[in-house]
């Protein structure tokens, strides 16, 4: 056996256990959000402190560096190219990071998750700012140690969507941004819009439904499994895929296309090629690919006239009288455009702009052009300016999002990327299977998923994130697909 073959059998085999050792980091985190006693907030703090301690030092292990060293890429097939292609960017990144610096960060944004969760709860931003301060500070320090004198938040960025840069992101939403306000006057001018669902609907009778959606989706209940938490969130991979959704009796449309939603991710991560297991291409290859998956299943598929007339037969079977209103004026709620202060029930027209809100806002964090004490208001200035109306409550402003207590800087603007990209797969999904409304219309959105399967999910991180797209499409990524939906679907629905 020659040194390179033994140095890349080595080398994934050591890699086999780092990801394994992830994966239980991130089921303490499922715990925490779903099920952990609230007393062992400080505990768990330190515990996941010291797992990312291991992690770190398994990361920057100079063994890495010697087998990338020793072994000849040329020699490997595209799949292990791939994976060296992975390793030797985590690893850069990794050892560009002091240990003490990642352990601190894993520790001070455990803790804050349980304080950001207490101050909205209580609406209190005083007592979740000073610890925000310390995660902003500390995130400040990861971008430059990471960013070598270059963009600080493109070195974030990078993280979650490879290759991509703030100056581009910023300026397709420069593109995006004209029009989605003027559909958003001409919608919300409207004469007749529709109207929103009335009732209570038992929080028993959302789960059953959610439940039914998931599995028409396609979620894999062998591998997974749906629980309640805060924030929704989706948690592992390969084998062990879990979802997790919130429910408000008053509004069951939040439940159930949160599911459908986080279904999205799940069945992303349940999809990718088995072969790829517990390895740098066994995930999805970037939260951009990510959100594609999520937006497509709850946007262009969940909520397509064609599937609401399913879903309204099993509200109605469900709920009863509540959920009694007629087919099209379900499909009307379910689309509602309306200015709301919350990101995860935003409708398609409004959402982008939640999300452009929160790009400005966190470079500015970064940069150091905003402090963490001028952000609620920074946060209310610009929401009353982008929407239209005053923010009420911290809970619907700056506490909404649980994405900054966790550090998760640079994540914000892959929600808008993968609407682009969802935009780009719809029109290709619809070109390659021509019976997808009548498919969807049975409650049968196989056809549809099968195609994403094989098109986008299976290869998870085989391909950079803009090439999965471009391939599955058979043209480069851009915002052109996502703007004409939005104006032939809600143009139509609001006669405007």
């Amino acid at each position: 056996m020659s040194v390179s073959v033994t140095a890349y059998d080595d080398l994934m085999a050591f890699q086999r256990e780092t990801e394994a050792l992830a994966q239980v980091m991130g089921r303490l985190g499922w715990d925490q959000e779903t099920v952990m006693p609230r007393g062992a907030a400080q505990q768990r703090a330190e515990e996941m402190g010291a797992l990312e301690g291991v992690l770190h030092r398994r990361r920057t292990d100079p063994r890495i560096g010697d087998w990338l060293a020793g072994i000849d890429a040329g020699a490997l097939d595209d799949v292990g190219r791939a994976q060296l292609r992975h390793i030797r960017r985590s690893y850069q990144r990794a050892t560009r990071l002091p240990d003490t610096l990642s352990a601190e960060l894993a520790r001070i944004t455990s803790r804050a998750q349980g304080i950001w969760a207490e101050a909205r709860a209580a609406g209190d931003v005083a007592h979740f700012l000073p610890t925000l301060a310390e995660v902003v500070r500390l995130k400040r320090e990861e971008a430059a140690a990471l960013a070598q004198g270059g963009d600080l938040y493109d070195a974030l960025l990078d993280d979650y969507e490879p290759g991509a840069t703030a100056a581009g992101l910023g300026a397709m939403f420069d593109r995006m941004r004209p029009r989605l306000v003027e559909l958003r006057e001409r919608v919300m001018g409207a004469a007749t819009p529709p109207a929103a669902l009335h009732g209570t609907f038992p929080a028993a009778g959302q789960m059953a439904v959610a439940h039914q959606i998931a599995t028409h989706f396609g979620y894999d209940w062998r591998h997974g499994r749906l629980d309640h938490s805060v924030h929704p969130f989706t948690s592992g991979s390969g084998a062990d895929v879990r979802i997790t959704t919130r429910v408000d009796e008053a509004e069951p449309l939040g439940c159930l296309y949160s599911t459908l939603h986080e279904v999205g991710h799940g069945a992303y991560e349940q999809g990718i090629a088995p072969d790829y297991a517990l390895s740098p291409l066994g995930n999805g290859v970037s939260m951009g690919v990510h959100e594609s998956q999520s937006r497509i299943y709850e946007n262009q598929l969940g909520r397509s006239r064609a599937f609401c007339g399913w879903l309204h037969g099993r509200m109605a079977d469900t709920f009863g009288d509540a959920g009694a209103v007629g087919a099209d004026a379900f499909y009307g709620a379910v689309n509602r455009v309306h200015a709301g202060y919350i990101r995860t029930e935003a409708d398609e027209v409004h959402y982008n702009l939640h999300i452009m809100l929160r790009f400005d806002l966190e470079r500015a964090l970064i940069a150091g052009t905003l402090e963490v004490a001028d952000l609620e208001e920074a946060w209310n200035t610009r929401f009353a300016h982008d929407f239209g109306v005053a923010v009420d409550t911290p809970a619907h402003g700056v506490l909404q999002d649980v994405h900054w207590s966790v550090g998760l800087f640079g994540y914000f603007p892959t929600y808008t990327l993968g609407n682009v990209y969802a935009g780009c797969l719809n029109l290709a999904l619809r070109a390659a299977v021509p019976t997808l409304d009548a498919d969807l219309a049975r409650g049968d959105a196989g056809p549809a998923t099968a195609w994403l399967r094989e098109n986008v999910q299976r290869h998870g991180g085989l391909y950079e994130p803009a090439e999965v797209i471009e391939r599955a499409c058979g043209f480069a990524p851009h915002e052109g697909p996502l703007l004409d939906y939005l104006d032939a679907k809600f143009g139509a629905l609001y006669g405007v």
